[in-house]
């Protein structure tokens, strides 16, 4: 019985040990402030080029992390904002190297821009620029940012890009993106589908976490049968040399 105690708890110390494990493990946050808005709607955008063919899809949940100056505070305040699929009206363009997707919505109040750069040389692609260029009522002037130097979302050409996980995109101090459920491609579109998906590191880390604690878990209770077993066997052996 004292073995099969002390099996027992080290199989509590490794449950307490993974809890901890996966405690430390939490998505990437941003400098604004999260709003209680849940998850934005996912949202199905596409792009035609020449031909009236697919040349560009994206599906995902977008959310604004935006600083501005209200008019009626007086004051820089910061928002977080879903973006709305049903009125959100797409356009955009596809070149051999570069390609857009841009979002109106508030008749054309609000345009926020996607830039994709596809290495012809590497055949590797990734996004890099965001604009957004916003007029809303209680904004004291319009705002307007660019920011042509970045780096994510990057995949290969022929295959989409995939982010089950919530990822933030820094595009300047005043705004960020969060995004949720994206799968993009920007090159090489095939009969209006998406290629293989490239899935991005958050989702592989996530997936060898669940892989570990299934692995650790099986192992515990393989453990805890395995003492259970011993036990019984020493205590009929016991009662038969009494």
């Amino acid at each position: 019985m004292t073995h099969i105690g002390g099996v027992l708890g080290f199989a509590l110390h490794l449950i307490l040990v993974l809890q901890q494990s996966l405690a430390t493990v939490a998505p990437p946050t941003t400098d604004a402030p999260h709003k209680n808005l849940g998850r934005p709607e996912r949202g199905h955008y596409q792009v035609t080029g020449t031909n009236d063919t697919v040349c560009l899809l994206a599906y995902m949940g977008l959310q604004f992390n935006i600083s501005f100056t209200s008019a009626s505070l007086n004051k820089t305040v910061q928002e977080v904002i879903n973006l709305q699929p049903n009125l959100t009206k797409t356009s955009g363009s596809c070149g051999a190297d570069r390609a857009s997707l841009r979002l109106s919505l508030d008749a054309d109040k609000t345009n926020l821009t996607f830039f994709f750069t596809l290495n012809t040389t590497s055949n590797k692609y990734h996004l890099s620029e965001i604009s957004l260029d916003a007029t809303w009522p209680d904004m004291k002037e319009p705002f307007s940012v660019r920011n042509a130097t970045l780096d994510y979302l990057r995949g290969t050409r022929g295959f989409s890009y995939m982010c089950r996980e919530e990822q933030t995109l820094a595009v300047v101090p005043q705004l960020s993106i969060n995004t949720f459920q994206l799968q993009v491609q920007p090159f090489n579109v095939t009969k209006n589908q998406f290629g293989a998906a490239e899935e991005c590191k958050l989702d592989k880390e996530d997936m060898l976490i669940a892989i570990v604690v299934g692995a650790a878990l099986a192992g515990l209770v393989l453990i805890v049968l395995v003492a259970y077993l011993i036990g019984r066997r020493r205590s009929h052996a016991g009662y038969q040399t009494i």
